[in-house]
């Protein structure tokens, strides 16, 4: 594993994950995870809501600010 890869966090590894509005546009995988291991980016729509969920793993996003 490369250094670079291993500041990486795995991909799909949480249920929630709180982000703030520097994280936008918000996609899952994002782009501090490793995609190895993970399905297609998707970028899913928070701003309005607050809320999201991934469609392939269903991972729920949080806007924290």
């Amino acid at each position: 594993m490369t250094t670079a890869s291993a500041d990486l966090r795995p991909a799909n590894a949480e249920t929630i994950y709180r982000i703030g509005r520097s994280d936008l546009p918000l996609s899952c995988p994002m782009p501090d995870m490793a995609l190895w291991n993970s399905h297609p980016k998707v970028y899913l729509p928070i701003e309005t809501s607050g809320k999201a969920t991934c469609p392939y793993c269903g991972a729920r996003f949080e806007l924290t600010d």
